[in-house]
């Protein structure tokens, strides 16, 4: 049998629709672990990335930080925490959000440092806040490249998620491990399946944040 096979095997059965093992209750849960340690990653990364970077100060630091968090191998990490803090959520929340703080702290810091200094030169000489130069300046020009570390980062979160059915929560991973367990390759291909459409759609969803946040003057530089 072929992947193709497994796939359509996999989205015509009625089974995998309804139920708390079905796609919908599956997506929710692996949407749900994704989001959490996105918006805390970003909690992290973001204030970081910026302050660092309107004051250009710290930046070899950020980036042996963000070599060494992405050297951590995530699912070694996932067993320790397992071992030292027991089953839950913390486990899976802790190796995402070191995994997805990296791209958004450095993507953030060489945002800020790419902005032209003409434009922030002439806003001191303006009298504006340092606070004002980084929000009103500085934000708009580099909320591209920002977007990107935070799209790169959501893929990786939603990509590796599925380590959460590993300690016996769910999301889309539940198919993988269970389907491996059970010899069920239609249920591993199907989930396997559904986080590259994640993925794809999260991709789709980046872009139109930027289409709908960027200014036009700035995409098209």
């Amino acid at each position: 049998m072929n992947v193709l096979h497994f796939v359509t095997s996999f989205f015509t059965d009625g089974a995998h629709w309804s139920g708390y093992d079905g796609i919908p209750t599956r997506l929710l849960e692996h949407l749900t672990y994704s989001l959490e340690a996105l918006g805390l990653a970003a909690l992290i990364g973001l204030p970081v990335g910026l302050v660092t970077g309107h004051y250009g100060k710290g930046g070899n630091a950020l980036t042996l930080l963000a070599t060494a968090a992405r050297a951590l191998p995530t699912f070694g990490l996932l067993v320790l925490i397992v071992m030292v803090a027991g089953f839950g959520m913390l486990p899976v929340m802790i190796p995402l959000v070191v995994l997805a703080v990296p791209p958004i702290l450095v993507t953030t810091y060489e945002a800020m440092r790419s902005v032209e200094p003409s434009p922030v030169d002439a806003a001191r000489g303006m009298g504006m806040r340092e606070s004002d130069i980084l929000l009103r300046v500085e934000l708009p020009v580099a909320l591209p490249l920002i977007l990107g570390g935070l799209r790169s980062a959501a893929i990786q979160i939603i990509s590796t998620a599925t380590i959460a059915a590993y300690v016996s929560l769910g999301g889309l991973g539940r198919y993988i491990v269970d389907g491996l367990y059970q010899h069920n390759y239609e249920k591993v291909v199907g989930g396997a399946t559904l986080v590259a459409a994640l993925a794809l759609a999260t991709l789709a969803v980046f872009w139109a944040a930027a289409r709908a946040a960027v200014s036009p003057g700035v995409r098209q530089t």
